[in-house]
């Protein structure tokens, strides 16, 4: 446990967030993805993160596997990750994790004593730095939602249409508050990251039995409640049966924009009309909020950028582009003054405030295999599919050709549409499954200080900044209250 804060635990009055004498305070950060939620364009491997651990295990065997994922998680986050994040006058990290850190499907309802080391050490770091946490269930069994981030082998949210899996999420979080109640450092919890309910109904009703079960153990922290469709969506919520019975609990959106994506049919140059949409895109993410005079969160939003090693003299101009953007999206939060958690703290150099540098170890190692990645297009995050369009297009076709439009958009559509779909079926499931044992063979023949060598490379020392993103986020990182 952290030591006691002179700040005590923070609390909801009103639409903001304030500390025990009631002042307020602005939660301004990032996430740390791609951590104890280990994510493909994050970290540099295909797939899903329990399919790279198996095959790891089964390539270098256990033991080895074991010590190369934990000095990875070690190295990740250290004391100076810590104390660059507060140089920079951010006060609030967003910690994603994965359950199966704390709990194996072969053996459900055992609390795994290990899956704390970590977390545990991350906040108390935090802590001594002035630096708040949120604990965020980024993957839950079954899948809360398709997506990569999930780490499900497929793309349908089955969370949703299994009553354990719900009644696991709502166990291991009783267990969660009961091992972090009382903690001042912890602004709250994030119970279920960007949820996929098709029904619309299952969510309220879950997030119904998920909170008074942590107040049951915990009646403290804030509970920082996502919307449906990946954060994006309350309108299907009812005031009566959510909002106006639960207490101490702020809303978050998710508002990525699609200009910040190389799927993006147009340039951001930050025009009236760009503004105005980019403007609109939170609007109406936070409309059913501002309805209902409710406390408002950004969880996550970020545009990607290009990476010279890949994307050549096309680099410069395409990251001008989207740090224009991100600074109109600073300017509509600012405005509103709402807290915000930007996507990501840490990766290999696609979106990080800071990146793996080209020189370590494990880049070094893994450089003709990224580079294959890319090519093929098997991340869905931000993927360019030049390459492979030759094979994506008539695929496409086909679907186009023999499938009415009125049976295409399966939900979630709009935010995944049917040619989207397509792809993340075809290529970020299908293909980067065929990848996997080949990331883990580069692992073969390597010994124990090898292999710390190689986690190493994450190591806040071997990484770079991204000076740019960086001094915009200290820019906006005050506003007045």
């Amino acid at each position: 446990m952290a030591a006691a804060s002179d700040t005590g635990i923070l609390k909801v009055e009103g639409t903001g967030i304030v500390d025990q004498n009631g002042k307020p305070v602005l939660l301004r950060g990032a996430g740390i993805g791609g951590w104890m939620n280990m994510e493909n364009f994050i970290s540099g491997f295909p797939g899903r993160e329990y399919q790279i651990r198996d095959a790891l295990a089964k390539t270098i065997g256990e033991d080895k596997s074991e010590f190369f994922f934990d000095k990875f998680l070690e190295y990740f986050f250290t004391e100076s990750d810590a104390k660059f994040y507060k140089s920079l006058g951010l006060n609030c990290i967003r910690v994603p994790f994965n359950y199966r850190h704390f709990e194996d499907d072969m053996n459900p309802r055992v609390l795994k004593p290990s899956g704390f080391k970590h977390l545990d050490r991350l906040i108390n770091i935090c802590s001594q730095h002035g630096i708040y946490t949120i604990l965020d269930m980024h993957t839950a069994p079954g899948g809360q939602n398709g997506d990569w981030h999930a780490d499900v082998g497929h793309h349908i949210p089955e969370f949703w249409t299994h009553k354990d899996f719900q009644d696991r999420t709502i166990w291991l979080w009783e267990h969660l508050s009961e091992h972090y109640k009382g903690n001042p450092w912890i602004a709250g919890y994030n119970p279920l990251n960007e949820p996929t309910d098709p029904t619309h109904q299952r969510l309220q009703v879950w997030y119904n039995r998920v909170y008074d079960a942590i107040r049951a153990v915990d009646p403290d922290h804030i509970l920082f409640l996502d919307g449906n469709t990946f954060g994006s969506d309350f309108s299907h919520f009812i005031p009566s049966e959510t909002c106006d019975r639960w207490k101490n609990v702020v809303y978050s959106v998710h508002d990525y924009s699609r200009f910040g994506f190389p799927k993006s049919t147009e340039r951001y140059v930050g025009s009236e009309d760009q503004k105005k949409r980019v403007r609109q895109n939170y609007e109406k993410k936070v409309e059913w909020m501002k309805e209902n005079n409710l406390p408002i969160w950004n969880g996550e939003w970020g545009p990607v950028y290009a990476r010279p090693w890949f994307d050549g003299d096309k680099s410069e101009a395409i990251n001008e582009s989207r740090l224009k953007l991100l600074d109109d999206q600073l300017h509509v939060y600012d405005e509103e003054k709402i807290p915000w958690s930007i996507w990501t703290y840490k990766d290999i150099g696609f979106q990080g405030m800071v990146y793996v540098s080209q020189d370590t170890p494990y880049m070094k190692l893994l450089k003709p295999f990224l580079e294959k990645k890319q090519k093929l297009a098997i991340d869905s995050w931000g993927t360019d599919e030049t390459h492979v369009e030759g094979v994506m297009e008539p695929f496409r076709k086909l679907i186009a050709d023999n499938i009415n439009p009125e049976y295409r958009d399966l939900y979630p559509f709009p935010v995944i549409p049917w040619d989207s779909r397509a792809s993340k079926v075809a290529l970020n499931i299908l293909i980067a499954e065929f990848m996997v044992q080949e990331w883990a063979d580069y692992f073969k023949g390597l010994d124990p200080a090898q292999l710390d060598e190689i986690a190493a490379s994450f190591k806040f020392e071997n990484c770079l900044q991204r000076k740019s993103l960086n001094e915009a986020l200290v820019a906006h990182k005050d506003v007045k209250l």
